[in-house]
């Protein structure tokens, strides 16, 4: 069975370190911080073999070259993380990549930036989303268009309910303020939140989420929901998402 091991790194995110005993490989998904991924992966007794990018931002690829010169760990990214190293594997929409008798596929969820990707284990039931979406919220729209951040996030509601999502940062106590915001009726997400501010009164994560919990909270993902609509405008899902989404960022 595969092992995930998480920690916090930089001001904000999480690393994941994705490891096979039965192959001993291991993957770093994402490196926001190299030099730490190294102690994590050391004290666990872990050789990182492979890097599992999901998009280019500094604080998702910047730690490659640490890694790669410690491990010689293959480089597995899209085609945009090249502004910040070189790539072994290119991966887009479609692909599978593997690690030890793991597949992960590969989904396009592109809208915080062009090329963003994620890696979906079928088997274990778990999916790496890095910035696309979070606990009950979305990355920021920085080089897509709400049709294509709005499909991406389509592609994501389609996994099974159970799936468990493994987002980049611990952003959700200010999400969950955003979220009441735009949804103050939902007794769900009123539920949610609650769990949130004790888990966080005690620092303790709140990362990973679960999709069908994400379904029935997360505003972004409920951009198609009627009663959303009707509030934020919008006569299509993905212009009420660019709706929802405008009002966070100035929130």
């Amino acid at each position: 069975m595969l092992q995930v091991h998480q920690f916090p790194c930089l001001s904000d995110n999480y690393g994941f370190l994705l490891h096979d005993p039965d192959s001993g490989e291991t993957a770093a998904i994402d490196t926001p911080d190299g030099k730490e991924y190294l102690r994590q992966a050391e004290a666990k007794g872990w050789t990182i073999t492979h890097i599992w990018n999901t998009h280019w931002h500094p604080d998702h690829a910047g730690g490659n070259p640490d890694i790669v010169e410690a491990t010689g760990a293959t480089i597995v990214a899209p085609k945009e993380v090249e502004k910040l190293s070189a790539i072994d594997q290119l991966v887009a929409h479609g692909d599978t990549v593997t690690l030890g008798r793991h597949s992960a596929h590969i989904i396009d969820v592109s809208g915080h930036t062009n090329g963003h990707i994620a890696y979906h284990l079928t088997d274990a039931d778990m999916a790496f989303v890095g910035d696309a979406v979070f606990a009950l919220g979305c990355g920021r729209m920085f080089e897509g268009e709400p049709k294509q951040f709005w499909d991406s996030l389509e592609r994501i509601k389609a996994l099974p309910p159970s799936t468990t999502l493994y987002c980049a940062h611990e952003y959700t106590a200010a999400n969950a303020k955003f979220a009441l915001h735009a949804d103050p009726e939902n007794t769900a997400l009123q539920s949610y939140v609650e769990e949130i501010t004790a888990k966080r009164a005690k620092e303790q994560p709140t990362v990973p989420t679960q999709l069908g919990r994400e379904l029935a909270t997360n505003p972004f993902l409920r951009a198609d929901d009627p009663a959303l609509m009707a509030k934020w405008g919008g006569t299509a899902p993905h212009e009420t998402f660019a709706a929802l989404r405008a009002a966070k960022d100035a929130f």
